[in-house]
């Protein structure tokens, strides 16, 4: 006989062992069924993984430039790649443990198994032994994440062709890197491969690095990685790739040869849903993602789906907010999930992003007046010695609505939240620029942009106004 739950989860992602977490404190009964690690691909193969080698990364770094700071360091200074990976290691098995330790709190029943829709309400689960067993639920939430994207033409060797996945977990370094895409995975991996001493190429289609960010937050941590001896190539594409002598030999579209030891492909991601039996439930998906509405809600009924393979927004934090709309709503209460969502590259320095770009903008036709402060006129950044960088903000001509604000510099993806909550309550840029921060801060550059899109930064030299006379041809 079938075990019944109120909600059963199928992954466990961020979004899903959320959702799970915030079923049972709803008092549901809940289930959830992972077929591989918990955690999911942001746990184990995406953002912590890749945030605990770019700390090692990043004090590598800051070691090497002491001297600035006036700290004296006698003598090489070298890294130890398997004690990196170790302490990477060991940080993944913790979090994992922790999850665990949250659902047994929260009486969560854990299935180790693959997950498929039988019929409504039904699912078939099959463990790795080949077990076969069946639960039911209410409601199903579909988190079954998603998967990195690859390029048709690569050679299937994966010793050589590597995705996030297995580049997270490479035994060894190789000496030169290419790696295709520069967007959030591949700066990611281009700024901390670069301090390992590895020799790093980044190539992308788009005209700048972060395509999908504020145009200039791109051009401005290219500036940065070319200092770097990075080598950048954007506005072409990899025509092709062969193995040679252990080696990979790759033909970009400025007709440029590259010889490389390892090839990561960083172009996107797809989601998971090829296999959970959709059909059974008459779901139809769009390029494999599963539409959803505002509560998370898909076209078949009881059924919701959260995260990336729903394809709204592919980032972890959405994943979790929006695995909490759909518990709410399958338990009979009405929320949307509507608020904005902050984007973070963690590279040195960071980037993060809320709201909507200057280009988006122009492209709805919105007016705008856009301000900028540079971080490094900061008492706080000069003090530490981290004066890269900027914070753009973006205000609604007609209503003064705070629309987006960007930033590059010294923990940009904590200070992203400020904005993001004001955004959030709907605030405007006149009430962010009034608001009082703490001094000294780096955090002050977002309360300077914001006056400054007024034309009010303190700190900033008064903007010269020329007005322009048009000459009237006298007929």
């Amino acid at each position: 006989m079938s075990e019944h739950f109120q909600i059963a989860i199928i992954g466990a992602g961020p979004g899903g062992y959320v959702a799970a977490l915030r079923a049972a404190q709803m008092g549901a009964t809940t289930a959830v069924v992972e077929k591989h690690l918990l955690g999911g691909t942001c746990l184990n193969y995406g953002c912590i993984p890749s945030k605990a080698l770019l700390a090692s990364a990043e004090l590598l770094h800051k070691i090497k430039h002491a001297d600035a700071l006036g700290v004296r360091i006698s003598g090489s200074v070298d890294f130890d790649w398997t004690a990196i990976q170790q302490r990477k290691d060991r940080v993944l098995a913790r979090l994992r443990g922790g999850i665990r330790s949250l659902f047994d709190s929260r009486k969560v029943k854990l299935y180790q198994a693959q997950a498929k829709f039988e019929s409504q309400g039904k699912l078939t689960l099959q463990d790795s032994h080949g077990k076969i067993q069946q639960i039911t639920a209410d409601n199903i939430i579909i988190a079954a994440g998603s998967a990195p994207s690859t390029i048709p033409f690569r050679p299937g060797d994966r010793e050589f062709i590597c995705t996030s996945d297995e580049s997270l977990h490479w035994k060894q370094l190789p000496k030169r890197l290419l790696i295709v895409g520069g967007g959030v995975i591949g700066c990611e991996f281009a700024c901390m491969m670069a301090q390992f001493g590895i020799e790093v190429t980044i190539v992308e289609m788009m005209p700048a690095l972060l395509p999908e960010m504020e145009t200039e937050l791109g051009l401005t941590i290219a500036d940065i990685f070319k200092k770097r001896k990075i080598n950048i190539f954007t506005g072409t594409k990899v025509e092709s790739m062969e193995l040679k002598n252990n080696a990979v030999s790759v033909v970009i579209g400025n007709g440029k040869q590259v010889e490389v030891d390892k090839v990561l492909v960083a172009t996107g991601r797809k989601p998971n849903t090829q296999d959970l039996g959709l059909e059974k439930i008459s779901l139809v998906t769009d390029r494999g993602f599963i539409r959803v509405n505002d509560r998370m809600q898909t076209a078949a009924g009881n059924v919701y789906c959260i995260g990336d393979a729903n394809g709204k927004c592919l980032l972890a934090h959405a994943a979790s907010a929006q695995g909490e709309t759909a518990v709410e709503n399958a338990l009979g209460h009405n929320k949307e999930y509507k608020l904005p969502v902050p984007s973070a590259v963690y590279t040195f320095p960071e980037i993060a992003s809320v709201g909507i770009t200057s280009r988006q903008a122009k492209e709805k036709q919105i007016p705008v007046a856009i301000g900028q402060f540079p971080i490094g006129y900061l008492g706080k950044a000069m003090a530490v010695g981290e004066e890269t960088g900027f914070v753009k903000v973006i205000r609604g001509l007609d209503d003064n609505a705070l629309l987006g604000v960007h930033i590059i510099g010294h923990n940009a993806t904590e200070i992203i939240e400020s904005a993001t909550a004001m955004i959030g309550v709907k605030a405007s840029t006149k009430d962010l620029a009034g608001m009082i921060f703490a001094h000294p801060t780096i955090s002050e550059a977002v309360k300077e942009a914001a006056e400054d899109t007024f034309n009010a930064a303190l700190h900033l030299p008064p903007k010269k106004i020329v007005k322009v006379v048009a000459e009237v041809e006298k007929v």
